[in-house]
């Protein structure tokens, strides 16, 4: 049988990305058979023992599933406040699973969940321009010179510029309502851009990331991705890591 190239073994083993492989490969805390390994192109055999920090490393099945996550819940495995989060809602043996990428308590949407390290680096990397599209209500009609602000960009921390492709929906003198698209991933971003013009978000749903939406599903539901999604999201990935 062929072999693996250690830095691949060690991604499916769902611990992290390739890229940080090689940084754990690297630093010398990779063993193979008992030897410290630090060649990034070490290819493993099936029978070769693979430990990180004396800890044994095994391949597992790499999965891949769709949230909608509800509002009233965190995004995280943890919470030290002890508030809800979306793993109260999913089954127990999904808490091996990471989601891609936040959504904040109040927010709804698309989250992928995901056991695949090299998939979550390629979609969150600073470096990629991954699209994230949000249904979002504020309050109040914005004005042309408000949609100008958001559309030149705002900075909404010291040397870093938030920006968002907008399209408006439908204006009242009550709410306005927006298609959004980003390509960052600064925390709490939208609702930040907006409090700096002076409007309240109402409501913030993510209806798709990347080329993954939310047909199908309905609030608090779950389901596998296909094969096919699989393979034309990493075709999408690549092509976009070319550009």
């Amino acid at each position: 049988m062929p072999g693996t190239r250690l830095n691949k073994f060690i991604a499916s083993s769902g611990l992290c990305s390739r890229r940080k492989a090689d940084e754990l490969i690297e630093q010398g805390v990779v063993t193979v058979n008992g030897r410290v390994v630090k060649e990034l192109g070490f290819i493993v055999q099936p029978k070769d023992k693979v430990f990180i920090d004396k800890k044994l490393v095994r391949p597992v099945k790499l999965e891949y599933y769709r949230f909608y996550k509800p509002a009233g819940y965190i995004t995280t495995s943890d919470d030290e406040k002890g508030r809800k989060t979306i793993y109260d809602l999913l089954p127990e043996n999904f808490s091996h699973l990471k989601p891609v990428g936040r959504l904040d308590k109040d927010s709804t949407g698309l989250l992928i969940l995901t056991n695949d390290g090299d998939l979550i680096n390629a979609l969150t990397h600073p470096s990629v321009k991954v699209p994230k599209i949000y249904h979002v209500t504020v309050d109040n009609k914005l004005t042309k010179a408000e949609l100008e602000k958001l559309a030149n960009g705002i900075e909404i921390e010291p040397q870093k510029t938030a920006y968002a492709d907008i399209q408006v929906l439908s204006m009242d003198n009550k709410h306005t309502e927006m298609e959004i698209t980003l390509y960052q991933g600064m925390n709490r971003q939208i609702r930040r851009m907006f409090e700096y013009i002076g409007h309240e978000v109402k409501t913030l749903k993510r209806i798709q990331h990347a080329t993954l939406n939310l047909d199908g599903l309905k609030r608090g539901e779950f389901k596998p991705i296909k094969p096919l999604q699989i393979r034309e999201l990493k075709n999408f990935l690549n092509r976009i890591q070319s550009e």
